[in-house]
């Protein structure tokens, strides 16, 4: 029989928590037990707000600012937060950047940054995690926050899908070779969700309209968080190398989404 490792350590690192996603899945995971490291990139007043709810939870907090454009280096954050925390469990890479541009107008400059940001940055950053969690001898979790774009693609958007494609894929690879350390793996793939990086920040998804999706609204930061936290809960131990979309059925419509002007289908 394997060794089952269920004792990581309950801290966490989330990546780009100073909103979003990130700042949801660092309040649901202090409220779950664990202490938590969060980076920042823009906006270090709003990785104050999300420490101040983090402590609220009474759980530790450390902050540090994370620029994933400055690679390799960059990534020692996660080393940086690792040592002040007293160790690693749980690494969530979230920090994310995308572009709205058509393929043959993207710019070199814009395409690397984005595939440092979205595909670089989680490698290296899951390397670094990977090691103290092996040093460690307890296991781990490493979730890898994707999008429904890890798996079908979108107009305007070739580096943010390629680099989500490729993060998926590389989840899967780590998830492989990583199991016999105890070390889960997954993505979590959201749909729209009522967020800055969709311009929607303060905006309550349910006065948003989109009759395209089943559920028939934007999804909320902390339903994505719910699900982060379970991944990284000893209950997901069997769970690995898979892709949890959470997307309200969006990618269930398929081709038929964009020609659904009214919510008429639903009568069908």
């Amino acid at each position: 029989m394997p060794q089952r490792y269920e004792n990581y350590d309950r801290i966490a690192i989330v990546t780009g928590a100073d909103s979003g996603i990130g700042k949801a899945s660092a309040v649901a995971l202090a409220d779950a037990g664990f202490d938590v490291g969060i980076t920042w990139h823009n906006d270090a007043k709003g990785a104050d707000r999300t420490a101040e709810e983090v402590r609220a939870a009474g759980r530790r907090c450390e902050v540090a600012r994370l620029d994933l454009t400055r690679l390799p280096d960059a990534a020692a954050v996660v080393d940086d937060l690792t040592d002040r925390l007293g160790g690693i469990g749980v690494l969530v890479n979230n920090a994310g950047t995308g572009l709205a541009t058509p393929f043959v107008d993207v710019a070199w400059q814009q395409w690397r940054e984005v595939l440092s940001v979205d595909l670089d940055g989680p490698f290296l950053c899951s390397q670094r995690a990977a090691r103290r969690m092996r040093q460690a001898g307890a296991g781990g979790r490493i979730i890898n926050i994707t999008s429904v774009h890890e798996h079908a693609p979108r107009v305007g958007s070739s580096a943010y899908c390629a680099a989500k494609g490729g993060l998926g894929l590389l989840t899967k690879v780590m998830a492989q070779e990583l199991a016999v350390d105890g070390i889960t793996v997954n993505a979590v793939a959201p749909g729209e969700i009522a967020t800055p990086m969709t311009g929607q920040e303060d905006v309550d998804p349910s006065t948003q309209e989109r009759p395209g999706v089943p559920a028939g609204r934007p999804g909320d930061a902390r339903e994505i968080a719910t699900v982060v936290a379970f991944l990284a809960s000893p209950a997901a131990a069997y769970v690995t190398g898979a892709s949890w979309v959470v997307d309200g059925g969006m990618l269930l419509m398929g081709p038929q989404a964009a020609a659904l002007p009214s919510d008429d289908w639903r009568s069908v």
